[in-house]
Formats: structure tokens, C-alpha cells, sequence
């Protein structure tokens, strides 16, 4: 949608005021809240044809309304409320009143809270994180397929850009191929309402923000997901969208007042520099442009200085957590959203949530650059963002070219060993999600050749290094395929719909190849979910020789030693420049052949490969 429309919206509604009558509420958002929350303050925005013209009263022992805010467009009114510490779980009217009509009343219900120690729950370096997007993994409801009345009716699974009906269902119902797998925190794309005219499989453009989008859906069924992934020991990570809002979006269609969204004489795209963001010699437009520039035309950008745009978006995101109880947020297009709200916003959700999990996607060009963003960095900010852990982009641009590259004096195996040696940057590096493909870019096996070799290289490196790991679906099955364009990428798992031909969830239907790539990945995942050194252990590298590179993950219960021979042909070691974490052992078990080694002083290395040695 063109933003001179999204003006017109704007003046339109200006004339609602002309209406005196009161018909029903349209929205009353959040629709319910909780007792015993650490912030006691509650803004509800009410939205109504001509709401503005009504008078507010309620009437609940520990609860108090402190303000009543009319804004711009009259059919909105936004309520400070005040839940004192000894108020109730229980329910009571919200009066809507206006001369010469008849009241209207609105039944607000408290809740208790949800204490369970399986809730909010936080994802760690302990986990393996399985990304996927629900249209594509697996359709277990036909009957959410296509929903009348939304923009988007069509499904074809021979489009790479229309819906294909996969859900939540779908997801629900292979839980345990993802907890036999090894993984222990699934991360969907956004599964909220996306009633958009195109393209709106993918989930990040939002049009309803408590609600998940009917095909994939209920929120009640994303609820039970929830519930059901604690049951198996899976933790739940939401994907959150702050920078922008679809345009189909009712908040855009008739906006609350006209800085909702950042508004530009004509349409203006971000400039998608981050740099701008931190450059000190940056100039105003270039740095407004980033962060106030629109993500595309579908998507407008959110005015996050507004004050009733902060508390609607952090009330919802603290709303789905005490709904549902999922345990970490992924936050999406990280450095376009105003630094000092996405601090004051992080501050409240950890108030809430103590253990809960935090990190953002940050696909910047420099360690540097990614740091910046983390919390911990003060003096170059001024003040702390609170941002836990960021997507590690550069530890997986710096996997490929030590798969891929020719090995120079940064290049090579020489690249992954210098981007660990900048986590000095950061206030904790173990924090941070590492990958080798997501959503939005080219998927692992294509970017090493389809070489099983650097693949298998690639995924113990990932399972083995500092930091949280993440899986894209289908890359423990050989899934391929290039970015450009990116629904290539995202293409279904096969055997998740009925009537697929073969089923890839199964052992039987997948190819011998594959069976081995899935077997690898498992074996690895299964290892690391009981070894406390790759999952919370130091790191200790060293400086690369002749193209061979070694790290160790060690603490007190565990020593392991990671060799990674970056070769064309095979390599051997002697090991005596690392007593400094080999001295007191003798033998080694290789985590992934069984082998037992009865000495660890010289070791024979396969081209292109990773050893992993348990220390005995």
C-alpha cells in the first residue's frame, strides 16, 4: 500500500467526530490483565465509533482509574488504569456513558497469575533452538486451509509465495521428530494475524497483535502448544515484530493519531544502514532514514517515541507471556527500533519474567557492529540497551569461509579464529544465538556445495561452539536451496502434508544420505544435551597452524577438544602445544565413532573434517 494512502486514512477518520451516537466496542485492548504483576499500571486503548464522546467510570476494590486520554481520532480512548497490590482476581464493568445514550458496559476480568516453574522459562546455551515457519512444515487442520473473509483465500503449494496451509496443529503433531532429534526450544516465524493481500505466509507483517492468525490457528491452540511443549521438555521462543505493522493492519486503517507510524512527505524506504545508527560522524538524515524509514510498502514503520505506541506493544508482549507461558522472544529487525524504548521495554518484560530470554536479530557487517547493540555497552551508548544476546551473524559468515575459504592470514579457518577472539565486545558471548541459515538467506548444504564432508564440519561446529545453538528446518534432512528469491529457502518439509509422497519425518523415506546427515545431527544434539562443557563450559582456542584449528569446551565434570582439519587432504597433530588443557589425560573417546583413543599425543585427522575428543 502506498503511503499517501495511509494519509488519507488519517483524514478520514477526522470525521467520525461528527457521530454522537455510542454503538458497540469495537476493541478493548489488553481484553484482560493479572493481579500481582510488578508494574502496577495498566493502559487500555478502547477503540469505538465516536468513543471519545463517553465518560468513563469503574468501580473495583485495588483497582483505580487514574486518566482518561482523548487522542486525535475520537473513536479511540486510551485508560490509565492503577491494580493495586491487594486487588482481586475477579471482574468488574468498565461504564461507557454519553448524554442522551444509553451506557455501555464492558466486563474487564483479573486474573490470577500462572507461578508454574515450566513457565517463562528462558532459553540458554543449554538449548538447541528448531527454527521454522509454520505455512511450511506441516498442515495438520484442513479445515484452516483457507478462512473467508481475509485478504489472501488462495493456497497453492506450487507457489513459492502463496500460503500452503501448514499450522500450528502441524507443528504440534511432530514434536516428537524435533525431541528425538535432540532439539529442546522451537522458535516459529510469527504465527500473529498477517491479513494481508500478499504473501502473508510469512508472518511479519502483523494486523492483529492478540491474535494468532486463523489459519495457523487459535490462540487457545497456541496455548495448548505451549503447555504441550513443557510437557516434553521444549521450551517456546516467539518471534516479535516492534519496528513495523502491516498496512491492512485496523491500526492503520484508522490510526489513533497521525505520529502512530512515522509519517514522510512521500514514501520512504529505511536506508538499512546500521551503521548510521552508530557512526559519530553520521549525518541527521542518514541516521532518520534508518530508523524512521518504512521496511517496505506493505509495512509501516512504528513511531516507538509515541507513548501510547510504547505501552501497547510492551503490554502485549508481556500479555503472551503470562498467556501462555513461552519461555524466550526473538526480536526482529533489531536496529531500526528506537534504542531507548527497546531498553525500557526489555527492563519491564525482565521485571515480569526474571529467567526469560531475550535476543535480536542484528544482521549487521562487523562484531563490532553487533555488540553495539548488546547490553553492557554503556560507554559507547550512554546507557545499557538491556539486549541479552543477538543472531551471531558473523560467527556463521565466519563457519563459511572456514569451510569454503582459502586460508590467508585472516581468511580461511583464520576467520572463525579471529571473530571469537572479539567477544571481548561483548558483555557475555554465550548469550548470543549462532547459525548457519535461517528464513532469509541461503540454506547451509547449498552455501558448502552439497559437500557432506564440510557439512557435517559446519554442524559440529555449530553444536560445539560458545553460544546458543540454531537449526533451520530441514537442514538436518539435506534440505537446499539458494536465497534468491527467498522462498526458495522456505520450501515445505516433505511428508507434512497428507498425501505427500514421501515422508522425511520418517527413517524409511528418507534417502541413505540423509539418513546419515540426520543421524549425525541427532547423535551430536543428544551428546550436547548431557555434556555441561558444550553447553555451559569455558572456551579456550588456539591460533590456527598449517589450516587446523582447536578449541576446548571444559569445566569441572568435563573436558572436550574440538579439531578441525580445514585441509584438502588428511593432516596429523602432535599435541603438545595444548597441554595447557590436555595435561592430566591420557585417553579420549571421539564423541561421534565411538572410537577409543589409548594416547591423544599425535593425532590423524580426515580432510575437511571436525574431531571431537571427550578427554579421559
Amino acid at each position: 500500500m502506498k503511503f499517501k494512502l495511509i494519509v488519507t486514512f488519517f483524514f478520514v477518520f477526522l470525521g467520525s467526530s461528527l457521530f454522537a451516537q455510542i454503538p458497540g466496542l469495537e476493541r478493548v485492548e489488553p481484553a484482560f490483565w493479572w493481579v500481582g504483576m510488578k508494574d502496577p499500571k495498566l493502559q487500555l486503548l478502547i477503540h469505538g465509533n465516536n468513543i471519545a464522546a463517553s465518560s468513563v467510570k469503574l468501580n473495583y476494590p485495588g483497582v483505580k482509574l487514574t486518566e482518561v486520554h482523548k487522542v486525535e481520532n475520537p473513536n479511540y480512548l486510551f485508560l490509565d488504569l492503577e491494580i493495586a497490590p491487594s486487588a482481586k482476581p475477579g471482574s468488574f464493568p468498565i461504564v461507557f456513558s454519553a448524554s442522551g445514550q444509553q451506557n455501555l458496559q464492558f466486563k474487564y476480568e483479573l486474573k490470577a497469575r500462572n507461578l508454574a516453574a515450566n513457565r517463562a522459562q528462558g532459553v540458554t546455551s543449554k538449548d538447541l533452538i528448531y527454527l521454522l515457519m509454520p505455512d511450511r512444515f506441516s498442515n495438520g487442520d484442513k479445515s484452516n486451509d483457507v478462512v473467508k473473509g481475509m485478504e489472501e483465500t488462495t493456497l497453492n503449494r506450487d507457489s513459492i509465495y502463496q500460503r500452503h496451509g501448514g499450522d500450528i496443529q502441524g507443528l504440534m503433531n511432530h514434536l516428537g521428530y524435533l525431541k528425538d532429534l535432540g532439539v529442546t526450544a522451537v522458535w516459529m516465524t510469527p504465527e500473529i494475524e498477517n491479513n494481508q493481500p500478499h504473501a502473508s505466509y510469512h508472518g511479519y507483517a502483523v494486523t492483529d497483535y492478540y491474535k494468532i492468525d486463523p489459519r495457523f490457528g487459535t490462540n487457545e491452540l497456541y496455548k495448548a502448544y505451549v503447555e504441550k511443549c513443557h510437557a516434553m521438555g521444549l521450551k517456546v521462543i516467539k518471534d516479535l515484530v516492534h519496528n513495523h505493522i502491516g498496512t491492512e493492519s485496523w491500526l492503520i486503517k484508522d490510526m489513533p493519531m497521525k505520529d502512530w507510524v512515522h509519517q514522510w512527505p512521500k514514501y520512504t524506504n529505511s536506508n538499512f544502514r546500521d551503521a548510521a545508527v552508530m557512526d559519530p560522524h553520521a549525518s541527521f538524515i542518514d541516521k532518520k532514514i534508518m530508523l524512521d524509514g518504512w521496511f517496505d510498502h506493505s509495512m509501516a514503520d512504528m513511531n516507538e517515541s509515541n507513548p501510547y505506541v510504547q505501552n501497547y506493544l510492551t503490554q502485549n508482549h508481556i500479555w503472551w507471556v503470562e498467556y501462555t507461558g513461552l519461555d524466550g522472544f526473538r526480536l526482529d529487525t533489531y536496529p531500526y527500533n528506537d534504542a531507548a524504548y527497546m531498553a525500557d521495554w526489555a527492563k519491564k518484560v525482565k521485571a515480569e519474567f526474571p529467567h526469560f530470554s531475550i535476543y535480536g536479530e542484528t544482521l549487521v557487517w562487523s562484531v563490532a557492529n553487533q555488540a553495539y547493540f548488546t547490553q553492557g555497552n554503556t560507554v559507547n551508548r550512554g546507557f545499557d540497551t538491556q539486549l541479552p544476546g543477538v543472531t551471531d551473524g558473523q560467527i556463521k559468515d565466519a563457519i563459511n569461509e572456514a569451510l569454503n575459504g582459502k586460508n590467508g592470514w585472516t581468511d580461511g579457518v583464520n576467520r572463525l579464529y579471529s571473530i571469537v577472539a572479539q567477544d571481548f565486545l561483548y558483555q557475555d558471548a554465550t548469550r548470543n544465538v549462532i547459525f548457519l541459515d535461517n528464513h532469509d538467506m541461503s540454506r547451509f548444504y547449498s552455501v558448502v556445495g552439497e559437500d557432506f564432508n564440510k557439512y557435517k564440519a559446519g554442524m559440529a561446529l555449530l553444536l560445539t561452539m560458545r553460544g546458543i545453538p540454531q537449526m533451520y528446518y530441514g537442514d538436518e534432512i539435506l534440505m537446499k536451496n539458494f536465497s534468491n528469491p527467498d522462498g526458495l529457502v522456505r520450501l515445505d518439509f516433505p511428508g507434512g502434508w497428507p498425501g505427500d509422497q514421501v515422508n522425511k519425518f520418517t527413517a524409511a523415506d528418507r534417502t541413505e544420505k540423509e539418513n546419515e546427515a540426520f543421524n549425525y545431527v541427532q547423535k551430536l544434539a543428544n551428546y550436547r544435551k548431557n555434556s555441561t562443557a558444550l553447553q555451559t563450559g569455558k572456551l579456550m582456542q588456539y591460533i590456527p597452524q598449517n589450516s587446523v584449528y582447536v578449541y576446548f569446551r571444559y569445566d569441572r565434570q568435563k573436558t572436550v577438544m574440538v579439531v578441525y582439519n580445514s585441509n584438502e587432504t588428511p593432516s596429523a597433530i602432535t599435541t603438545d602445544r595444548f597441554t595447557e588443557r590436555t595435561a592430566g589425560f591420557t585417553k579420549a573417546l571421539n564423541v561421534m565413532t565411538g572410537e577409543q583413543l589409548n594416547s591423544i599425543s599425535n593425532l590423524g585427522l580426515p580432510a575437511k573434517s571436525v574431531t571431537i575428543l571427550e578427554l579421559k
